[in-house]
């Protein structure tokens, strides 16, 4: 996994200052968030620590306000005119979009910050009832009969797109070829019995009413899961699983317009501080510095990983090949 490059912690604290200066102490300031849907309790950790930073270094109060839902919903929502100052979503592509339909944020937005603006990243995997009664151990026994299976909308939501890539990639590998990985991803939406809208939905689908016999599900929520009802599930490392790599930015027109690029600017650049990545880590996220990532190692296993760059051309082609209207989703799911 990729680590911030030596100098970083000096130029992040260059920026941080800068922008300190920049701050108008006389005025509150606050900035809306508008993230995916998993990630309400980093968030709301996160949120405290960068108010205290950013009130230390210049004398003034912060306030940040949560959006959360289906990482594309929230997309299309920002689109739409939801006056967020940063997005911190699911998948590049969900970000792009803000890019493509009214030009909120530039072309190269991933340039911005280190790791492709990609703070901390996770993973998928299963989560299934205490015990695992229908022995569940990898992808391939979520196609057999009598296996009901709980995963979101891949057209709302982030999750559900990485949730669908891991399936399709372990297929692709293990059958030989895409017609292959098609056949079983049908086999694999037969049993699965509703699509909610996004991950946290999808949660409580298993949870909370207990429906269905595995949740696929982002590795942190697995773990909320696991602290909220550990005598009730258990979690499992399929044998693949995809490297999620969740991004964030500013949403330029909307900070220009409202005076917060220098506090928001600051708030994204505050998540790559070592304060920030270990609140990431303990939250059951990867962090993406070296000193947390050791700290975190035992409670976030080596896991084998690809990327979507590495098995499907990037998010764009994954996006025209799957998920846009007509793609491979579309296909499977109008047989069902």
């Amino acid at each position: 996994m990729s680590t911030r490059p030596p100098f970083f912690s000096f130029a992040i604290a260059a920026i941080l200052t800068a922008a300190s200066l920049a701050a108008t102490a006389q005025q509150a300031v606050s900035l809306l968030n508008v993230s995916y849907d998993p990630t309400r309790e980093l968030y709301a950790e996160y949120n405290a620590a960068f108010a205290k930073h950013w009130k230390a270094r210049t004398g003034q109060e912060v306030t940040i306000k949560q959006s959360h839902g289906g990482s594309g919903k929230q997309a299309r929502a920002v689109i739409d005119g939801l006056d967020a100052d940063v997005v911190t979503l699911a998948l590049a592509g969900d970000v792009d979009a803000i890019h493509k339909n009214g030009g909120w944020i530039p072309k190269d937005w991933q340039k911005r910050l280190p790791l492709a603006s990609s703070p901390y990243t996770s993973t998928i995997v299963l989560v299934v009832r205490a015990g695992n009664p229908k022995g569940i151990r990898d992808w391939d026994d979520l196609i057999k009969p009598g296996v009901s299976v709980i995963t979101p909308n891949p057209k709302t939501s982030g999750g559900a797109r990485w949730n669908y890539l891991a399936a399709w990639e372990f297929a692709r590998r293990k059958y030989g070829s895409e017609a292959k990985a098609g056949d079983f991803m049908a086999k694999l939406f037969a049993n699965v019995p509703v699509l909610d809208t996004g991950a946290r939905g999808s949660s409580i689908t298993f949870a909370q009413r207990n429906q269905g016999d595995v949740f696929l599900s982002w590795e942190n929520e697995a773990y909320l899961l696991e602290k909220e009802f550990g005598n009730k599930v258990d979690l499992v490392y399929p044998s693949l699983s995809i490297l999620a790599q969740p991004p964030v930015t500013v949403v330029d027109k909307n900070v220009d317009r409202k005076g917060t690029r220098a506090v928001a600017q600051a708030y994204l650049q505050f998540l790559y501080t070592e304060e920030a990545q270990d609140i990431i880590g303990r939250n059951f996220y990867r962090p993406t510095s070296a000193a947390a990532q050791a700290k975190y190692a035992k409670q976030l296993p080596k896991v084998n990983l690809f990327t979507v760059e590495e098995a499907f051309g990037g998010w764009d082609k994954a996006d025209k090949t799957h998920f846009a209207d007509g793609g491979s989703f579309d296909q499977i799911y109008s047989k069902k």
